[in-house]
């Protein structure tokens, strides 16, 4: 994709970006902008850095391994939101500032020694993944489990839980027409809904799960990574605090 569309496509982003915050008394600056840069060469971040985006997300260890090699001169920050294996925590401790998919506790122990012996000067900024619809293709912890998890995660010396993640269902783009609802489980009247208000209380959901934490724990847990390229302006409408967009950002996988 040449640098021109990147640059078009990060202001029609930001437009949206604006406008859903406005409809809900939200600042844009608010929202943190991630690139999904998952299958585009490190030549498309170098496009996207210089329109000015700052945070990137890569699902694999191994891709961005590849990628970082042709990345090394950008000052931007690297979130790996893809589902993490328990046998690549350690190489994920040191390549990414941040994890925002842990939805284990093995996984979390095994980033917290990782970091501890990499001797790196911060802790690893880490958000826990929830499954909020019963999908087996969809990883995260499930929601009854959550508590526990969260509660011993933030116990780890060398991690940082800063907040939580999830992926709902696709019901399409949000503006396109009217599709089945969702399960009963989101909480919506069966019949026919446009995608926006059906995928409306998934992340709602989250954020009242990101609020139960606070008071249990006792944490400002200030991030909810959720909201895609076609359904962010909702989950910033719902209380999104970064968003990963890689579409509407770079186009098509290659």
């Amino acid at each position: 994709m040449a640098t021109t569309s990147i640059r078009q496509n990060l202001l029609q982003i930001q437009e949206r970006i604006a406008a859903a915050t406005a409809r809900v008394g939200r600042r844009p600056e608010d929202i943190t902008l991630i690139g999904v840069s998952k299958t585009h060469p490190a030549i498309a971040i170098q496009e996207a850095f210089q329109a000015g985006v700052r945070h990137f997300g890569e699902n694999r260890v191994q891709e961005w391994e590849v990628k970082r090699v042709g990345t090394n001169n950008l000052s931007a920050t690297w979130h790996l939101i893809g589902h993490l294996q328990s046998n690549k925590a350690a190489k994920a401790a040191k390549l990414f500032h941040t994890v925002d998919s842990v939805d284990d506790l093995v996984v979390a122990q095994k980033l917290d020694r990782a970091r501890a012996e990499a001797g790196l000067p911060a802790n690893l900024r880490v958000l826990i993944e929830v499954r909020v619809a019963k999908e087996e293709t969809k990883s995260g912890v499930e929601i009854a489990a959550l508590p526990e998890l969260a509660e011993k995660v933030a116990a780890l010396p060398h991690l940082d839980l800063a907040g939580l993640m999830c992926i709902p269902p696709f019901f399409g783009p949000v503006g396109a027409g009217l599709s089945p609802s969702p399960p009963v489980e989101a909480g919506v009247q069966p019949g026919a809904v446009s995608p926006a208000d059906a995928v409306r209380p998934y992340f709602r959901r989250l954020r009242e799960l990101r609020d139960e934490l606070r008071a249990k724990l006792a944490l400002p847990l200030p991030v909810l990574s959720m909201g895609m390229s076609h359904d962010f302006e909702v989950a910033i409408e719902e209380g999104a605090t970064e968003v990963r967009v890689g579409t509407a950002l770079f186009g098509g996988r290659m």
